[in-house]
């Protein structure tokens, strides 16, 4: 059975073409119904009850977060489209919701839309997914971090983060009360999420919490030692630069 979709965006020429690239590319949506605003999708949604709603950001009068905002139940899917450079893209990362940007790239549409299809999402997962989100907008720092995990997905307050070591292509999350997580995505994509966050790349293979920080200890190369005992080490390199931010933080 193909996957109920409607398609919102205030721009004309932007529906259009997504209904394009679904038509020749998207076999598995139909698409039921498209609108320009917020008002006109709330009343379709209620109307079509679509599985998957393409949900473009920034709109007038109200924007795609206030529509989400409206459905506290979650029961569909949901692939923002947005700009890169849009203010809420950080939150979107954080809570590991699907989006597009624009200009609109195919095969990042089509390989969003495979997600959808392939994994599709109960909607406990949705709600917690898309509750993080909107508990993430409401600040410019956003705080639950959603991270994919064996089970589906996990969503952590960043405070609850001590640091995370590289493992090759996988990153290890050390949290408070002895807990870690293993989660199948590079140390990278975590430095670019944490970066503002009081988050430092101490090494290659190692960003921690500068909260956690207990002492920096002073030897061939350096090493930081953190609040649950661990020690890691910083290269010479970012020495300087660790100890400017350490200064800054106990101001």
């Amino acid at each position: 059975m193909n996957i109920k979709t409607i398609i919102v965006d205030d721009e004309q020429d932007a529906v259009n073409f997504i209904q394009s690239i679904i038509q020749e590319y998207c076999p598995k949506l139909e698409i039921v119904g498209t609108a320009n605003s917020a008002k006109e999708a709330s009343k379709l949604i209620i109307d079509k009850t679509p599985e998957l709603v393409f949900l473009d950001v920034e709109m007038p009068k109200a924007s795609g977060f206030d529509l989400l905002a409206n459905f506290p139940d979650h029961t569909f899917d949901v692939i923002f489209v947005t700009a890169f450079n849009h203010y809420a893209i950080k939150a979107i990362k954080f809570s590991a919701v699907d989006y597009i940007l624009k200009p609109i790239n195919i095969n990042e549409f089509i390989k969003a839309v495979d997600k959808v299809v392939d994994y599709g999402a109960a909607q406990n997962k949705r709600h917690d997914k898309f509750t993080a989100l909107l508990e993430n907008l409401r600040t410019s720092l956003p705080g639950k971090l959603a991270i994919p995990t064996s089970e589906g997905m996990e969503y952590l307050n960043t405070q609850e983060i001590i640091r995370v070591e590289a493992d090759r292509s996988y990153s290890w999350f050390f949290l408070v009360n002895n807990r870690k997580i293993l989660v199948s995505r590079n140390l990278k994509e975590y430095q670019e999420l944490l970066s503002d966050r009081n988050f430092f790349r101490t090494h290659n293979s190692h960003l921690i919490n500068l909260e956690f920080v207990k002492k920096y200890i002073r030897q061939e190369g350096g090493a930081v030692e953190l609040s649950d005992g661990s020690q890691v080490p910083i290269s010479r390199g970012k020495r300087d630069l660790f100890l400017l931010q350490m200064a800054k933080l106990s101001k």
